[in-house]
């Protein structure tokens, strides 16, 4: 405050710091995007990014995992592999299309009972009903049910049996209610089946089983007065479903790119996964929305691409950009702000038990969050410390010998390899790191590296906005950029051996001329001398001429 010096002496005024603390951005937030459970994603959450910070997050919200082999479920196994593996923070795009009365209309009916079919947009669901009288019940399954088992084909079909069907008071019956699907079941006892208040079976039923919910359908007032003495066994199997559906619609993910979109009103976050999308279209508009969101995208190889050189679908064909890429014209756009990770993993159906092949996506995300946490963005998210859980090891097609990854190393392809010590991400390179033209951006850490401090700085310059632009306001952003870019520094993250070769941060009447000046416009330089990967170790082996020296 203002000193009025009185009396003669030494008068103290302590004065404003032109220092500004600066705080570190995250480095490992990411967003997923893609199919959520297509009946149980909660309404507000379809578009929108939606916080979550566990796996249970993720199933309140988005119903968990599912299986069908009409939608993919691959978010939901990415979100779950990305907690496992050291992620802590992330946000959810469903790319689900919002029901609307064609899609909300989950079920209908045929007169004579039987086998029915109930289907939205984006995927098949089957459904059974019993036609006793006066009113139809109608079980639903709550997610799409595989392929019914053939011959060639040993999928999985949902089976409802109603036995041990006991007469109680007039109008009621008991029955017992067992519902199966792979190796999941349920058994409902003494279902109490009520003329005349039918909410009693939706009570036992609805909202307590995981598979199934039960409605009178065709609607009525009562649910059938008596069950047949002998019970019933129907069984739901997938039926081509209503309308249009297919596995993948470019359009379904493009609105979570939009400019000024719920995702792009989103402060900040790190890295971007759509797990198993391999659209060119896609991938495109992802790694664009990356480059603007100053965030990094890591990509999946196509399912059906391998290890083989002389395959169509050798995995290099997928990203060579002088090229047709693999079998099916998969192609990947380029870009330093994205890297690619192959092959696909082994892992277990957390439904069915059975074993699986997973995209890498959701995986590796959990790696860079562990890597970031435990050694910092400016460590590569690679090495045989960054071992991969929930995975018995890559797919066959995936297997790698040391000269076949050298091929793929060149390209840009970062290989996942099961050593005796685990299965662990094998390479740390951008999408542009086989062009000459992007050699500062070859390496991952050194493009994360940058993103974190372009996010910190963006965040935190804010106050500068509308500062006398002149000596004072330069000396206060050189002070304040100088103490973050130095605490870096002391903990290793640049190369150097003294700040002044680690770094450099200038603004002054050299950055920022009278014509700036004039124009409302401070220029800040931030340089600073990042970490390289030690990607190969060279070891020089003489020997001694002579005896050895006693």
């Amino acid at each position: 405050m203002p000193i009025t010096p009185t009396y003669p002496g030494i008068y103290i005024q302590e004065l404003p710091s032109s220092s500004h603390t600066i705080t570190a951005a995250p480095t490992s937030i990411t967003v997923f995007v893609g199919y959520t459970h297509p009946f149980k994603t909660q309404p507000a959450s379809f578009g929108v990014p939606v916080e979550i910070f566990s796996f249970s997050d993720y199933e309140a919200q988005f119903g968990g995992f599912f299986r069908s082999s009409v939608v993919d479920g691959n978010v939901a196994r990415a979100v779950n592999d990305f907690f496992l593996n050291g992620g802590a923070h992330a946000y959810v795009v469903s790319a689900n299309a919002k029901p609307g009365a064609a899609e909300s209309a989950l079920a209908y009916s045929q007169s004579n009972g039987g086998d029915q079919t109930v289907g939205d947009n984006r995927g098949a669901v089957a459904a059974a009903t019993w036609d006793f009288g006066p009113g139809t019940v109608l079980f639903t399954a709550l997610e799409p049910v595989d392929t019914p088992a053939t011959a060639t084909s040993p999928g999985t079909a949902m089976t409802i049996t109603i036995s041990n069907v006991q007469k109680t008071l007039i109008d009621n019956d008991t029955a017992d209610i067992a519902i199966a699907y792979g190796n999941r079941s349920e058994t409902f006892r003494k279902v109490l089946i009520s003329a005349t208040d039918p909410a009693v079976l939706n009570s036992r039923i609805n909202g307590i089983s995981a598979l199934v919910k039960v409605a009178p359908s065709p609607p009525a007032t009562n649910y059938p007065s008596t069950f047949p003495a002998g019970g019933g066994k129907k069984t739901l199997s997938e039926s081509p479903p209503i309308g249009t559906v297919g596995v993948f619609k470019r359009e379904d993910f493009n609105p979570a790119f939009d400019v000024d979109g719920p995702l792009d009103k989103l402060p900040v976050f790190n890295l971007m996964v759509i797990p198993g999308i391999v659209n060119n279209g896609v991938l495109s508009e992802a790694l664009a929305f990356c480059e603007r969101k100053q965030a990094f995208f890591i990509m999946d190889p196509p399912a059906i691409d391998n290890a083989d050189g002389a395959s169509l679908d050798y995995v290099g064909k997928f990203i060579d950009q002088n090229g047709t890429g693999d079998s099916k014209t998969n192609l990947a756009p380029l870009s330093q702000n994205g890297a690619l990770y192959f092959p696909y993993l082994k892992t277990s159906d957390p439904l069915s038990g059975q074993p699986i092949a997973s995209p890498p996506s959701g995986f590796v995300a959990g790696i860079y969050a562990r890597t970031d946490t435990n050694r910092g963005v400016w460590k590569a998210p690679a090495g045989l410390e960054t071992t991969i859980l929930d995975t018995t090891g890559v797919v066959d097609t995936g297997r790698m010998t040391d000269p076949r990854q050298g091929d793929l190393n060149n390209r840009g392809v970062n290989c996942l390899r099961s050593f005796s010590t685990g299965t662990v991400v094998f390479g740390a390179r951008t999408l542009v790191s086989a062009n000459k033209a992007f050699e500062q951006w070859k390496y991952v850490p050194v493009r994360r590296m940058t993103l974190f401090i372009e996010q910190t700085l963006l965040e935190n310059l804010k106050w500068v906005i509308f500062e006398p632009n002149d000596t004072p306001l330069w000396v206060a952003i050189r002070t304040t950029i100088d103490n973050f870019m130095l605490g870096l520094f002391n903990q290793g993250a640049f190369q150097g051996a003294t700040p002044s070769q680690a770094f450099q941060v200038k603004c002054d009447s050299t950055t920022t001329t009278q014509s700036d000046i004039d124009n409302g416009i401070v220029n800040i330089v931030v340089a600073f001398a990042p970490l390289k990967p030690a990607e190969f170790v060279i070891i020089k082996i003489a020997q001694l001429a002579g005896q050895a020296q006693q």
